[in-house]
């Protein structure tokens, strides 16, 4: 079964079987050849009677929009990862490759824990990945040079506030430094492109929201937050590891609330004198209801309409395009200056979970 390209209307994908083999590909694209078999294993699950197989089958969703694959490889993962399924070492170690091979051993995993895995649907994927710092910590290095190195930094769909925590980590893009030296988090992506530039950064407030938020000191939480990184990421795994520990010393300013009322919060605060504010979020937005997207839009376009030169405002996304499905960091800011400030610039290009980043910006 062939799944349709990246680029040529995969939302429209009726099947979820077709869905799961565009999922796979996807995943393979993205040297996750482990996560795409046992994608492409839930096809064979779907022939079978069990709860999940039903609740796969009956998916009244976009199953692509939904990331339905990734919530129930997550699951499957979670299995593997607390050691309750032995059964599926060899999968997740590389051992087993053959694709039927996987089907039967994933298919008896699920037959096994069939109403374990069912409240993984409920979800999307909290795919949280200090990787995605480096494409905003390049942003504020871009914006430093414009608006001045102050900012104060509001994240929404924070997850785990991983990325809430971007101030205590040490960066390298492609020869451009900024962090804390010592950091136990250092972040090096492969850097396509010039470096952005050698700037000052100084956060001076950053605070994170989330529906759902994760507790990364909670080791139940935790592990499930792991779970839904892809097996084949062991270098995800690691900075997961890195931040846990992070958290666990010092928890990141993170509260439970909607995305569009922290917004509105975040906004009506007193803003300092020379501090740029920053509304930043990474590959959330798809998530968020259309109407709480509308909303941020509005508060953003009026809080800019009202910033002045020395009370900025700057809105830094890395979101997936819809159509492309590349991941784009772009940037936007006020007040409007001969430099067409008010404009929405593409800075770069960059892989999901931050292996590289294409910078694409002068």
């Amino acid at each position: 079964m062939a799944a349709k390209d990246d680029r040529v209307g995969a939302m429209d994908i009726p099947s979820v079987a077709e869905a799961l083999e565009w999922h796979a590909d996807h995943a393979d694209r993205a040297d996750a050849p482990i996560t795409a078999r046992v994608i492409r294993a839930l096809v064979a699950v779907m022939a079978g009677e069990t709860a999940t197989a039903r609740r796969l089958n009956g998916w009244a969703g976009q199953a692509i929009e939904d990331a339905l694959a990734l919530r129930v490889a997550a699951g499957i993962h979670a299995l593997h990862l607390s050691g309750e399924e032995k059964r599926l070492e060899p999968v997740y170690t590389g051992l087993v490759t053959d694709q039927g091979q996987v089907d039967a051993i994933v298919v008896e995993a699920v037959e096994t824990f069939d109403h374990k895995l069912l409240p993984w649907f409920d979800g999307p994927p909290q795919t949280n990945e200090a990787g995605r710092s480096s494409s905003v910590m390049a942003a504020l290095l871009w914006l430093s040079e414009r608006l001045g190195p102050k900012f104060e930094l509001t994240e929404i769909g924070a997850s785990a506030g991983i990325n809430t925590m971007m101030g205590r980590y040490h960066y390298n893009l492609g020869g451009t430094k900024a962090g804390p030296s010592l950091s136990s988090m250092q972040l090096r992506p492969e850097w396509r492109g010039p470096p952005p530039p050698q700037a000052d950064v100084e956060i001076t407030d950053i605070a994170g929201c989330d529906i759902a938020p994760v507790d990364l000191t909670d080791e139940r939480q935790a592990q499930r937050l792991k779970a839904y990184i892809w097996a084949d990421a062991q270098e995800r795994m690691a900075r997961m590891d890195a931040a846990i520990a992070m958290a666990t010393k010092m928890p990141p300013e993170l509260v439970r609330r909607d995305a569009g009322e922290f917004v509105r919060q975040r906004l009506a605060r007193p803003q300092e004198s020379g501090v740029t504010r920053v509304l930043f979020h990474t590959i959330m937005w798809q998530y968020l209801p259309a109407e709480t997207r509308a909303d941020i839009t509005t508060m953003m376009d009026e809080a800019g309409a009202a910033a002045t030169p020395d009370k900025p405002l700057a809105w830094v996304r890395l979101e997936t395009n819809r159509e492309t499905f590349r991941h784009e960091l772009k940037v936007k800011y006020w007040p409007m200056n001969e430099a067409g400030g008010e404009e929405v610039v593409q800075l770069a290009e960059a892989h999901p979970h931050g292996a590289w980043v294409e910078w694409l910006a002068g």
